[in-house]
C-alpha cells in the first residue's frame, strides 16, 4: 500500500491492517493483563491546538518535562536525548519515573555530574528519576546516575529498579573518556545514592540496547544494537539470581543465542514460523579486551544476528523483542520494516510473532518498531524508531495496528532536526497513565484516558 493510502486510511478509521503479518502467537504476552480483550483503536488522532502531541479523542496529555528546563533538584538544566524508561510504585501513591539520556558529546544538554553518582565525568549520558504524585503532578526531579554513554534503553528489574545500558562500546581514552563503556548500571529511583554508579560488568561490554528479565528464574535477557558486524542477543546467568538490589554486581555467564539453521534473524519471513533446540553458547570474553562480543569466535557452528535489535519485553513466561528493521543492501539476508520475536525458555523455543514489510516507504506510521510495552486490555504499544519518526502506535491481539500518539513539535525546523522519535513507553503502576517521552526536543509526557479495561 502507498504511503498516501495508508495515511488516508489512518485518517478514516484510526487503524491500518495491511502492513503487518501476524502470527497470533502474543496471546500469551496479551494475557498478562487482566482483561486482554485487544480491541483494536481508539479512533483517528485529533490535531492538538498547542502543536505537541495529537491524540486520539478522549485522551488527554501533560508535559511533566522538557530539556532546557531547571531540575527542581537545582542540580542544573534538564538533560537533552530522552530515550528508555521504567515506571515504579513509591509510597502513598507515588510514582518514580526513570529516564535515560542517550546523550553523546554531541548532545547540547549533558546530564549533570552529581558526587557518588558519576562513573565518567567526561561522558554525557546518564538518568534522572521524577517523582510523582498520585495526580502525576511532578514532586521532584534530579540526576540519578551520571558520567555514562549513550543511554539508549534498558528493562525494570523484579525488584522495581531500573537497569540502564550504554550503547556505546568505547574505550578509556577514546573521545575523551576517562573510563571504558558498553556496560549495564542499576538505578535505584526512590533513592539513587544506593545504587551509585557501579557498572555491572559481567553483563558483558558490547552496545547494550535493552533488557528483560525473567522474573521466575532471574535470567536477564539483553539485545544488541550494533553493526560491523550485527549485533547478537544474549543471556545473562546471574550468580545470584533475584537476588534483590545490587545482586547483579555479584557476576555471572554470557552467553550468546545460536539459532540451528539461521544466521541471521531477517531471513525469516513467514509469521508463526517457528526454531526449535535454540543454543546458548557461552560468549569468550565478555569484557571485549580485544575484539568486540559479537566478533569474537562461536566455533563451528557459527552464531545469530540480527540488524537494529532494540526493545525487550518480559510478558507470561516468554521474552519478546524486536529487531526494527532489516535491509539486504546493509548486509542483512532479507529486507523486513520492522519484526517482533518470542523465545520460550522452558521449549528452547524462538518464534517470529510479527513483521511489518517490505512493500512501502519504512517511515510511514506502525513500522520500524523500537520499544515496547503491554498498555491496559493487552495491546502492545510500540515507539516509532528513526529520523522522521513520529508516531506511538498499537498492535492489538489481533494484529491490527493503529495510531496512538504523534509528535508535532518542531519536526524538521532548523532549530532542531526532523527527529521526532518517541521513546520509553510504559505504563504507570496502577495501569492509569502512558508515559511516553519524545526523544528531540526531549519532552516526557503524561497521558491520561479511556483505556480499554
Amino acid at each position: 500500500m502507498s504511503e498516501t493510502t495508508r495515511r488516508d486510511v489512518l485518517a478514516g478509521t484510526g487503524a491500518l491492517g495491511a502492513s503487518i503479518a501476524f502470527a497470533g502467537a502474543l496471546t500469551e504476552l496479551f494475557a498478562g493483563t487482566a482483561a486482554a480483550h485487544g480491541r483494536a483503536g481508539y479512533g483517528p488522532l485529533v490535531p492538538d491546538p498547542a502543536g505537541l502531541l495529537d491524540l486520539p479523542e478522549g485522551f488527554r496529555y501533560t508535559v511533566l518535562s522538557r530539556e532546557g528546563q531547571p531540575m527542581r533538584s537545582g542540580e542544573g538544566p534538564v538533560p537533552s536525548s530522552h530515550d528508555g524508561m521504567a515506571a515504579f510504585a513509591g509510597r502513598g501513591g507515588r510514582t518514580y519515573l526513570v529516564r535515560n539520556h542517550e546523550n553523546d558529546a554531541n548532545d547540547p544538554l549533558p546530564v549533570p555530574t552529581v558526587p557518588g553518582l558519576t562513573y565518567d565525568p567526561a561522558a554525557t549520558g546518564g538518568c534522572t528519576v521524577l517523582e510523582l504524585d498520585d495526580d502525576n503532578r511532578v514532586l521532584s526531579e534530579r540526576v540519578a546516575i551520571a558520567g555514562t554513554a549513550v543511554n539508549c534503553a534498558g528493562g525494570p528489574t523484579p525488584w522495581n529498579t531500573w537497569l540502564t545500558c550504554e550503547e556505546d562500546e568505547s574505550r578509556a581514552g577514546e573521545g575523551g573518556y576517562t573510563k571504558d563503556h558498553g556496560f549495564v548500571f542499576e538505578v535505584d529511583g526512590a533513592d539513587p545514592h544506593r545504587s551509585g554508579a557501579v557498572p555491572l560488568t559481567a553483563m558483558g561490554r558490547f552496545e547494550h540496547e535493552a533488557v528483560a528479565v525473567d522474573p521466575r528464574t532471574g535470567v536477564v535477557y539483553q539485545t544488541e544494537d550494533a553493526r560491523r558486524p550485527f549485533g547478537l542477543f544474549f543471556r545473562f546467568l546471574p550468580n545470584r539470581p533475584l537476588g534483590g538490589p545490587g545482586s547483579l554486581r555479584a557476576g555471572g555467564r554470557l552467553e550468546a543465542m545460536r539459532v540451528p539453521g539461521l544466521a541471521d534473524l531477517s531471513a525469516a519471513t513467514e509469521p508463526g514460523e517457528s526454531f526449535d533446540r535454540v543454543e546458548w553458547v557461552p560468549v569468550p570474553d565478555s569484557q571485549a579486551v580485544t575484539t568486540s562480543v559479537r566478533s569474537q569466535d562461536y566455533g563451528p557452528g557459527g552464531i545469530t544476528r540480527a540488524q537494529k535489535l532494540e526493545g525487550a519485553w518480559w510478558g507470561g513466561r516468554s521474552v519478546y523483542f524486536v529487531s526494527s528493521y532489516a535491509r539486504s543492501s546493509q548486509g542483512s539476508a532479507g529486507d523486513h520494516f520492522g519484526q517482533v520475536w518470542k523465545y520460550e525458555p522452558h521449549r528452547r523455543r524462538l518464534t517470529l510473532v510479527v513483521i511489518f514489510g517490505p512493500g512501502h516507504d519504512i517511515q510511514t506510521p506502525g513500522e520500524s518498531p523500537d520499544n515496547i510495552c503491554l498498555a491496559p486490555g493487552g495491546n502492545l504499544m510500540v515507539c516509532e524508531d528513526g529520523k522522521g519518526a513520529q508516531h506511538v502506535y498499537g498492535v492489538s491481539r489481533r494484529g491490527e495496528i493503529y495510531e496512538m500518539a504523534r509528535n508535532r513539535q518542531n519536526i524538521g525546523t532548523p532549530e532542531l532536526p526532523a527527529w521526532g522519535e518517541f521513546a520509553g513507553v510504559v505504563f504507570s503502576p496502577d495501569r492509569e497513565t502512558m508515559f511516553v517521552n519524545c526523544y528531540r526536543p526531549g519532552t516526557t509526557f503524561a497521558v491520561t484516558g479511556p483505556w480499554h479495561d
